[in-house]
C-alpha cells in the first residue's frame, strides 16, 4: 500500500471514529452535562484521538501534494505530529486531574487502560522524536496515527460497551 492511500484510509476511520462520538451522546439516556467526570474525559479522548490522526493524515497528504515531493516529507510529518503529541499529553494529563481519584481508582479497566496507553503513547511521541530528527521514514509516522485510532477505538468501546447505564 502506498502512502498516500494509507494516509486517506487513516483519515477516514478517524472521520468515522469522530462520528462515533455523536453515536456515544445519543446512546445516553442524559445530557452530556449530567455525565460523570470519568465518563466525559473519556468522551475527551474519544474525540482527540480521532482528530489528532485526521490532523497528522491531512498534512501528509498536504506535503505528498507537493512537486516535487519533499525528501524529508516523512521528518516533517513526524516534526508536525510532536507538535500536537506532546501538548496532547499536557492536556490529558491535566484532564485526568478533573475525575475524582475514588472514581478514576474504582474502576479498575479504566486504570488498565489509561496508564499503559499513555506510557505506549509517551513512547510513540519518543519515535516521532527520533523520526523527525534521524530515520526519516513513513511507518515511524504512521506508527502515531496508528496508536491513535487505536486509542479512539478504545474509548469508543468502553463508552458504548462497558459502560454501566445510569440511573
Amino acid at each position: 500500500m502506498e502512502a498516500s492511500e494509507a494516509l486517506g484510509t487513516a483519515a477516514q476511520v478517524a472521520v468515522a471514529l469522530a462520528g462515533f462520538a455523536g453515536v456515544v451522546v445519543v446512546f445516553r439516556t442524559e445530557a452530556v452535562h449530567r455525565w460523570s467526570a470519568l465518563d466525559r474525559f473519556r468522551l475527551r479522548l474519544l474525540l482527540a484521538n480521532s482528530m489528532i490522526p485526521l490532523a497528522l493524515c491531512l498534512f501528509g497528504i498536504l506535503l505528498l501534494s507537493l512537486r516535487p515531493t519533499p525528501i524529508t516529507i516523512w521528518r516533517w510529518c513526524s516534526g508536525f505530529a510532536i507538535l500536537l503529541l506532546l501538548p496532547f499529553a499536557f492536556l490529558i494529563m491535566r484532564s485526568a486531574r478533573t475525575v475524582a481519584p475514588e472514581e478514576f481508582h474504582a474502576d479498575r479497566i479504566s486504570r488498565l487502560i489509561f496508564y499503559p496507553l499513555f506510557l505506549l503513547g509517551a513512547t510513540v511521541s519518543l519515535l516521532q522524536i527520533y523520526n523527525a530528527f534521524f530515520a526519516g521514514v513513513f511507518w515511524e509516522f504512521f506508527v502515531a496515527i496508528i496508536f491513535q485510532l487505536f486509542a479512539a477505538m478504545l474509548q469508543f468501546m468502553r463508552l458504548i460497551l462497558l459502560s454501566p447505564p445510569r440511573e
